[in-house]
């Protein structure tokens, strides 16, 4: 893989209250606020670590608190080691 190339990674989040409150709460209630609260908080990080262009959100997992983001290595090392981040880890393909 040629340098600054992006791929798919997994970015799991670390433990959030709030998001563990509107989660129990959804099961009552429906999920769309838990979903424009999950989709926010992972847009955020990203805009706040990276550069406008230089990533590609897929989508946020809310049943994991996690989203798909296709970035570089360099750019993996760097969230990796964001304190809301529990895991970085890279899709791997299945044969």
């Amino acid at each position: 893989m040629a340098r600054g190339e992006t791929e798919l990674y997994f970015v799991f989040m670390n433990y959030d209250p709030e998001y563990e409150r509107l989660l129990s709460k959804r099961k009552k209630k429906g999920s769309y606020e838990l979903d424009l609260y999950i989709s926010k908080k992972h847009d955020e990080l990203l805009a706040n670590t990276f550069e406008p262009g230089s990533y590609k959100k897929r989508l946020s997992l809310v049943i994991v608190d996690g989203f798909a983001v296709e970035i570089t290595d360099d750019q993996a090392d760097v969230l990796r080691s964001a304190k809301e981040v529990r895991v970085v880890d890279k899709n791997q393909e299945l044969a």
